[in-house]
């Protein structure tokens, strides 16, 4: 397992044999027997890649959970479970990890100098166990799942643009009002300019003229910004623009519920200690951190 985890990540059996100070054929008849074993093919070899299969990547997060959990074993059996070790894998959307993860992981990493974290920042939901990740932050109502979360916080949606745009194509008063005006879209809130607001009896979903459609909430805040439309994101999103005049929160009487931050991870109780002091450290990091992600009506 520890061959093929290391063949993957490197892409190559020549690359993975240097790290590991093995020769390239003990890696390959290693996998090849890894592969005979298991009666299915790990990699797609030709001569100058080494891709994995379908079986391959789930595998993958398999072995990587599993050779985490041995060695987390082999350092409590040897009296080193008082100071985590290991590689931590995190995952959060891209402006949340910017803004509040990124300091936060160091912080950590300071602490705990024994752990090493591979971040992934993504506007999108990853499927912890299939991508062999230990640790998400969710934004948003959580469906039932196996995973363990711990609620840190909330935020609004808003709808918010800047000054100079509100003064030259006016203030909306009501919802409706966005129809005059034009949307900018963040696709991971919504694909399209289709905005709900209020709730129970008094919901509405206006559409508005979408003219610029973004993957990423930066750069639908660097157009609000610019004074060319008008955007909805989360209130952590533009926080900080808020607070300093850059942009303005409009239709706040009309907003939808806000919605839930949790921090969630697998195993629960059983999961490494590395996961754990993680967890412990970012729940009271981010609690703290809470009351600056919403804004003030």
């Amino acid at each position: 397992m520890q061959v093929f985890v290391a063949v993957a990540d490197a892409q190559g059996f020549s690359a993975a044999a240097r790290r590991l100070r093995r020769s390239p054929a003990s890696l390959t008849r290693a996998v090849a027997a890894l592969e005979e074993h298991l009666g299915a093919r790990l990699f797609h070899r030709t001569t100058r890649t080494v891709r994995l299969t379908a079986a391959g990547t789930r595998y993958l997060a398999d072995c990587k959970r599993l050779l985490a959990e041995i060695a987390d074993a082999d350092a409590a059996a040897a009296g080193a479970h008082a100071e985590p070790a290991g590689l931590l894998s995190v995952t959060a959307p891209i402006r949340f990890g910017r803004l509040h993860m990124a300091p936060l992981l160091m912080d950590f990493m300071a602490r705990y100098p024994r752990i090493a974290v591979r971040a992934i920042m993504l506007d999108r939901v990853v499927d912890l166990a299939e991508e062999g990740l230990d640790v998400a932050v969710r934004i948003g109502e959580l469906p039932d799942s196996a995973l363990t979360a711990v609620r840190v916080g909330e935020v609004r949606p808003v709808v918010c643009a800047s000054p100079a745009y509100l003064a030259r194509r006016g203030v909306p008063q009501v919802p409706r009002d966005l129809v005059d005006h034009d949307a900018i879209t963040f696709t991971a809130v919504a694909s399209t300019a289709e905005w709900p607001f209020g709730t129970g009896a008094g919901r509405e979903v206006v559409r508005a003229p979408a003219r610029m459609i973004f993957n990423t909430a930066d750069l639908a805040v660097a157009a609000a910004l610019a004074g060319h439309g008008v955007t909805r994101l989360l209130s952590y999103q533009v926080a900080r623009e808020v607070a300093r005049g850059a942009l303005t929160i409009v239709l706040a009487d009309f907003e939808p519920p806000a919605v839930p931050i949790h921090v969630v991870y697998r195993e629960g109780r059983r999961a490494a200690a590395r996961v754990r002091v993680f967890v412990d450290f970012a729940v009271a990091r981010l609690r703290a951190r809470a009351a600056s992600w919403r804004i003030a009506r």
